[in-house]
């Protein structure tokens, strides 16, 4: 058959067709003005539409070296750095300008090139998820990216889907949308197709489905109106630009900036004032109060968390997993729940049918033919219909099904000739209130009958006389682990669209029965997560002997089951309370998955949630870390912050595993750039207020923090205690603060041991005093990452990385090489004493032995911290929302209407 296309409409005109003004037309007038009939676009006008109307996106997920530069320099560090720069340059320091501009093009070259570089596989992994519409082309049903959708396709509608662009509604079968995402109203809007006054806003028409919307119940079609930035979802999700919704990490991150600044603030001050007070000159002053605010803090931090998360991210793109946002990776680690469906996760995910059985468990083929009736999925056509056509593989539901009407059509008898004779005269789908599909047929007789196919308790509700067998067969099935779908019939004499209130009455027909399998590597990947200090629960839509018996044959210890209905009258305070024992959820509603999660992240419980169906996308709004699988429904995987190129909960433990291993090296970074640079700055502000001299020049400071932090870079690659795997850790600004004012002072100490021996026993001038403080100093503090990076005995029992202890020797090489080279007048040095260098190696193996000691006093303390709750806002759900609408490439410049 042969689309029919009126005379294509020209580009300004597509362009300018907007839900609102749509809204108020006809939908015949609306397809007129589209150039299109309810048969859809064929495939050579749709591409010519492509071509003027630009992809239907509002993101561009294509890697921007310009936009990675820009977000390095938008830290509090750096600029901190390049006012710094440039005053000392206007002072007539150059010198401390041309160090400051080192550390600077350090962090930001090597911050941006491995963003870059991490976005770049970021891409190619987006690039691999797909998010399709059902539409039609060349008059035939076809899966099309989202992208590629132009005015004038005509989509269909399925529940779970997220409306892939504005439509205006040509038929609608109890469809309601969720718009939220638009209004921030939380309940369902019911759709139609009769136009609406002029005057009606944008947002509200209930005759349009708008895009970034979710169809909550029912279906339907509708015609494209307006793509990307010319929908109402495009306008908004452009308006917000690319900000991202900050994370935990992120956060942290910032706490961490404005505590440094503190400290640098007070101490700069403190140190200006105190010079000032010597009669010291002031441009001097300035200057050494500006280095030692530069020196106090870690100006490679923001290098160090980019090669951290750039490294992070290649390694789980080995492991097929979706990053979404670098800094989500950070997220996956801070994860100690886990809530999950079973479908998939910890089954196989391919559910097959078993059996069509009578109430009293006989096998009956019966049940199947109605089963087949009763699908959402079109019946076969007349043609399919003939003796011996046979059915293809899948069915009539290759495109836009669901697993469980797949299964059934392609089980064994299942066959168009079987349900041939039979036509359908309407259909109410399923939703997750009601938990049935009901059909109207008109038999081969001539006869109406309603089927009723769903959950078996919602069906059997609806049976005024269940037969006596038909408890046991059904306790039976789901003691075997077998999803049930009971169907149930009544005459339907003059009824031809059903609706709820037409279920009831009903003749319990018998059981569809449906296995899916337990995974094999489940159960090993169940013991990963428990190793790494994640408990998991599973919440799902099942029967709870179902997932009583799947976690039994996993190893999975249950510590308990609730229904929907026990949750449903529990307070949230007593749900609380008994959810964190709970180990199954059975038969609760996506609703109440949302209040679960909520629940549980009340007392700052890090939850992430696994889920790929319509009815888990509120869970996944919810959690503190949405993931998803490639396959899942477009509402599951657009709620997502990770998406699994591979549905296996051992991929997950990959995820967080890595997720941990970043945060621990970070974190590492910051304990002991905190630690040692407070400490030695401290003791340069000390040892200044004393002595005739500065006790170090700025460069010389700018150059012993240039050196250290380069000796940090390589911290992203080494090795992680396994015990800093087993729990997640996060973001403590208290925890950072004791931790560098009780080991600070202990660098603190021997900087003024220092000090003694070179005025007692060097009778040090303040070149030899600079010198031989500037080799101490960036010894013990570049060596004693070595202790900070573990809780264990360093080398003995906790190994670090060959390319850490390369660096961290090398650099403190140079630093004992730079006395005594060619450069040392220019750098304000002088050449050390033989015999300073036996009491460097003494103050070194005391300063470190001491440093053992103290950690035992300070991990002693309790390690229990509150813990902060996470909240996501409406600005996070478009900001998610919108990813599903991105491009590889650029996007046109518009504004949209």
């Amino acid at each position: 058959m042969e689309t029919a296309v009126h005379a294509p409409p020209g580009a300004a005109h597509l362009m300018g067709l907007s839900a609102g003004e749509a809204a108020t037309l006809p939908a015949v007038q609306v397809l007129d003005r589209l150039g299109v009939t309810e048969a859809g676009l064929s495939g050579a006008e749709a591409t010519r539409r492509l071509a003027i109307c630009g992809p239907n996106a509002v993101r561009a997920h294509h890697a921007r070296a310009l936009r990675v530069l820009g977000r390095q320099l938008r830290n509090a560090v750096l600029v901190l750095l390049a006012v710094t720069a440039v005053i000392s340059f206007f002072l007539g320091d150059s010198t401390n300008a041309v160090i400051i501009g080192v550390i600077l093009m350090a962090s930001v070259g090597l911050g941006s090139v491995n963003e870059y570089r991490a976005e770049r596989a970021a891409q190619a992994l987006h690039s691999q998820v797909k998010h399709t519409a059902v539409v039609l082309r060349d008059a035939r049903p076809a899966e099309v990216d989202v992208t590629a959708l132009v005015p004038g396709d005509v989509v269909r509608l399925a529940l779970g889907g997220i409306v892939p662009a504005d439509l205006r509604l040509l038929t609608t079968t109890g469809l309601e949308c969720d718009e939220s995402v638009l209004t921030g109203e939380s309940l369902p809007v019911d759709k139609n197709v009769a136009p609406v006054p002029s005057g009606v806003a944008a947002a509200e028409p209930a005759c349009c489905a708008l895009m970034g919307t979710v169809v909550r119940a029912g279906g339907g079609t509708g015609v494209v109106v307006a793509t990307g930035g010319r929908a109402a979802f495009g306008r908004i999700a452009l308006g917000l630009g690319q900000r991202q919704p900050e994370t935990g990490f992120q956060a942290g991150l910032r706490h961490f900036s404005v505590l440094l600044l503190q400290i640098a603030i007070t101490l700069t001050s403190l140190i200006l004032v105190t010079n000032l007070v010597l009669h010291r000159p002031l441009i001097e002053s300035l200057l050494f109060s500006l280095a030692i605010a530069v020196g106090i803090t870690p100006q490679l931090l923001p290098a160090v968390v980019s090669t951290s998360l750039a490294a992070g991210s290649r390694r789980l793109a080995r492991c097929k997993v979706l990053v979404k946002r670098l800094v989500c990776i950070e997220d996956l680690g801070d994860m100690d729940i886990l809530a999950t469906d079973k479908t998939g996760t910890l089954t196989e995910g391919r559910i097959g049918f078993v059996a069509a059985l009578a109430p009293g468990g006989d096998a009956d083929d019966r049940v199947l033919l109605l089963g087949l009736l009763a699908t959402e999925s079109d019946l076969p056509t007349e043609a399919a219909s003939a003796p011996g056509a046979g059915l293809p593989a899948g069915g009539s539901v290759a495109v836009g099904g669901n697993p469980l009407d797949a299964a059934l059509w392609q089980a064994p008898g299942a066959s168009a000739h079987l349900v041939g004779g039979y036509t359908r005269l309407g259909l109410l789908p399923f939703d997750h209130e009601r938990r049935m599909t009901t059909a109207v047929l008109r038999a081969p007789d001539g006869t109406r009958v309603l089927i009723t196919k769903g959950a078996p308790e919602a069906v059997l509700s609806r049976c005024p006389d269940v037969p006596a067998g038909a408890a046991g067969t059904l306790r039976a099935q789901f003691a075997a682990g077998s999803r049930v779908v009971a169907v149930a019939t009544r005459p339907a004499a003059g009824l031809t669209v059903p609706t709820p209130a037409d279920e009831r009455d009903l003749t319990l027909a018998g059981f569809l029965v449906f296995l899916d399998r337990p995974k094999e590597a489940a159960a090993a990947s169940l013991r990963r997560l428990a190793a790494l200090g994640i408990t998991v629960k599973i919440a799902t839509g099942d029967n709870p002997l179902v997932a009583e018996k799947v976690c039994a044959d996993l190893g999975l210890t249950s510590g308990g089951t609730l229904t929907g209905t026990d949750i449903a009258a529990l307070g949230d305070d007593a749900l609380a309370a008994v959810a964190e024992t709970t180990t199954i959820f059975a038969r609760v509603s996506p609703e109440q998955k949302a209040r679960l999660i909520r629940l549980l992240r009340r007392h700052g419980r890090d939850v992430g949630f696994l889920g790929d169906g319509v009815n888990d996308a509120l869970a996944l709004h919810a959690a503190d870390v949405g993931i998803s699988v490639d396959t899942a429904t477009d509402v599951a995987k657009d709620a997502a912050d990770v998406v699994l190129l591979e549905k296996d909960l051992g991929v997950l433990a990959d995820g967080v595993a890595e997720g941990r291993r970043i945060f621990a090296n970070t974190i590492k970074y910051v304990l002991m750039g905190t630690s040692s640079n407070f400490g030695n700055m401290f003791s340069a502000a000390s040892a200044s207020a004393v002595l005739s001299f500065l006790p170090m020049l700025p460069g010389q400071i700018l150059l012993n923090n240039l050196l250290y932090d380069t000796s940090q870079l390589s911290i992203p690659t080494d090795h992680v205690d396994p015990e800093q795997l087993h729990a997640p850790s996060h973001w403590d600004i208290g925890f950072i603060r004791r931790f560098m004012f009780f080991f600070g002072p202990i660098s603190s100490l021997f900087d003024f041991l220092t000090f003694a021996i070179m005025l007692g026993v060097f009778h040090a001038g303040p070149e030899l005093f600079r010198s031989g403080w500037f080799v101490e100093s960036l010894a013990t503090q570049t060596l004693i990452i070595f202790a900070i990076r573990t809780r264990r005995i360093p080398f003995l029992r906790s190994r670090p990385s060959v390319p850490l202890l390369a660096a961290v020797l090398g650099v403190v090489a140079i630093g004992v090489a730079l006395p005594l080279s060619p450069l040392s007048h220019a750098l304000g040095f002088t050449a050390l004493p033989p015999v300073f260098f036996l009491a460097l190696t003494a103050m070194v193996i005391a300063y470190l032995i001491m440093v053992e000691f103290a950690k035992k006093v300070f991990f002693a303390g309790p390690a229990d911290r509150p813990r902060t709750v996470r909240r996501r806002d409406r600005v996070h759900h478009v900001q998610r929302r919108a990813s599903r609408f991105s491009h590889p490439g650029p996007l046109p410049g518009r504004t949209g209407r």
